[in-house]
């Protein structure tokens, strides 16, 4: 876990994508406004966390996000989540609304995926590693732009730094869950956000659950895929910052 910023500033917490370390947002966090509380972590199987053995359940990482906020001192936070980590920003609205005042969901959705496409993935992983996934996965990740460009390589290699029990772990997370149903029934300030290229989740998908939110926001960014806050880091932190102002924050 890292937590910059004042102890009493506005809360902004992160959660990254599957196969992503809290490097994630590195390009964006220099680009908000100061005094905001910043929290982000590896959540398990990732980064600098532990590897339990797979499968995980989606109400075992939301608990994990709640300890993380709970041991961080934030409330009434802005919740920031990607992929699988707008799907635990769900679930914790859900289950914490003491937590989270604010959503922003990121190239998520209440489902994503089918079942024989989560156990694909997980087979692979389990018995030959990372590198077989790696190319398909960067094509889904990133619009054309980017994987032309210097940087494809790195996030490659990230991604192929990922514990197969880990990726293995939150893949069965993800396949586990549809939060239709929870996420329609919630009633708090959110922005979708989506990448025009996006092969993961695409806008249409991000859409469809941000309708599920009365009153909730959609933007999408174009030539950008599904780890926007990579590929246009301007324009993500400016969404981001437009979205706190709104909400009187910082």
């Amino acid at each position: 876990m890292e937590i910059t910023g004042p102890e009493d500033g506005a809360a902004l917490v992160f959660a990254n994508s599957l196969g992503t370390d809290l490097r994630l947002w590195d390009a964006v966090l220099p680009l908000l406004p100061a005094g905001l509380r910043i929290v982000r972590w590896d959540k398990r199987g990732h980064g600098r966390s532990d590897v339990p053995e797979p499968p995980y359940a989606m109400g075992t990482l939301v608990s994990d996000a709640e300890a993380v906020m709970e041991a961080a001192g934030v409330r009434d936070a802005v919740f920031c989540g990607l992929s699988i980590g707008g799907m635990i920003a769900q679930g914790i609205a859900v289950k914490r609304p003491d937590l989270v005042a604010a959503m922003v969901l990121s190239n998520t959705a209440a489902k994503i995926g089918t079942p024989d496409l989560w156990d694909m993935r997980i087979e692979t992983a389990t018995t030959q590693g990372m590198e077989p996934l790696a190319d398909g996965v960067m094509e889904r990740w990133f619009g054309r732009d980017f994987l032309e460009g210097p940087d494809l390589p790195l996030w490659r290699a990230r991604f192929c730094e990922t514990p197969p029990k880990g990726y293995a772990g939150c893949s069965a997370a993800i396949k586990g869950t549809d939060f239709y149903t929870p996420t329609s029934g919630l009633r708090l300030p959110t922005l979708a956000i989506a990448g025009s290229e996006d092969g993961a989740t695409p806008p249409d998908l991000v859409r469809e659950t941000a309708d599920l939110i009365p009153g909730s926001e959609f933007a999408l960014i174009r030539r950008a895929g599904h780890l926007p806050c990579v590929e246009a880091p301007e324009e993500y932190a400016r969404l981001l910052t437009d979205f706190l102002a709104r909400l009187g924050r910082p």
